[in-house]
């Protein structure tokens, strides 16, 4: 990457004789002199390198055409030069990339969520997105967690990007469908669900989807709240 005023290089690289796919690599050694089984990590800049490199690095997503070229890329690194306890760089790679993740935060005493924050991206986590009547169906699959969310939009309606719904566990009229579980807890839901951005394919079915939400179970005040994003 180069612009007018700096220029930085990034190589990272899997273990010999793997390719690089979605994971945590740990234990990274200079990319162009790495050993054993060990992932390569090298980033400099302006003429700026390390001699030896002790980092890891995280891809959330990649994707390759027929000759092996990289068409998308998101990506994060920590590197640290000359020693593990160096002071560190860090970064983020985006090419062609859109989001990929699920993020949530409970409050103390939510049921679904227990109280705990987690985020899910591609490195650690698989996703899915499916039909589920005029809605869709998001699944999160990582860290030892199974997230559900059935989101479906008012009677008569289409999801639109931009729009806020206020939402319970089953659709109605004027009312939003919206059911988010996981780990084997769900509950009767009110709340609300704000559609940020989504694609349809020639078929008309939603192909991206992005949303954030606030649940709240059996009418109490203990929320949970989260964000979705499926390529968009």
């Amino acid at each position: 990457m180069s612009t007018a005023d700096e220029w930085w290089d990034v190589d990272l690289a899997a273990p010999s004789g793997e390719q690089l796919r979605p994971g945590v690599y740990r234990n990274a050694e200079r990319a162009a002199f790495r050993t054993g089984r060990s992932p390569g990590l090298d980033v400099s800049g302006d003429g700026r390198g390390c001699n030896e490199v002790y980092g890891q690095f995280s891809v959330n997503q990649i994707e390759t055409d027929t000759s092996g070229a990289i068409t998308v890329l998101d990506a994060t690194y920590t590197q640290h030069c000359e020693s593990a306890d160096a002071p560190a760089l860090k970064g983020v790679i985006k090419y062609h990339a859109y989001p990929l993740s699920y993020a949530y935060t409970s409050d103390s005493g939510d049921y679904i969520g227990q109280g705990a924050t987690q985020t899910h991206q591609g490195a650690t986590s698989t996703f899915s997105l499916t039909s589920y009547g005029d809605g869709v169906q998001y699944n999160v699959s990582g860290k030892r967690e199974y997230w559900t969310a059935l989101l479906t939009p008012p009677d008569g309606e289409q999801f639109e990007a931009g729009h806020t719904y206020q939402a319970e566990r089953s659709h109605g009229a004027s009312v939003a469908g919206l059911d988010v579980f996981g780990n084997g807890r769900g509950c009767n839901v009110t709340g609300e669900l704000t559609v940020t951005r989504l694609a349809r394919g020639d078929d008309g079915a939603i192909k991206a989807f992005a949303a954030t939400f606030v649940q709240h179970c059996e009418g109490g005040g203990p929320a949970l709240r989260g964000t979705i994003h499926y390529y968009a």
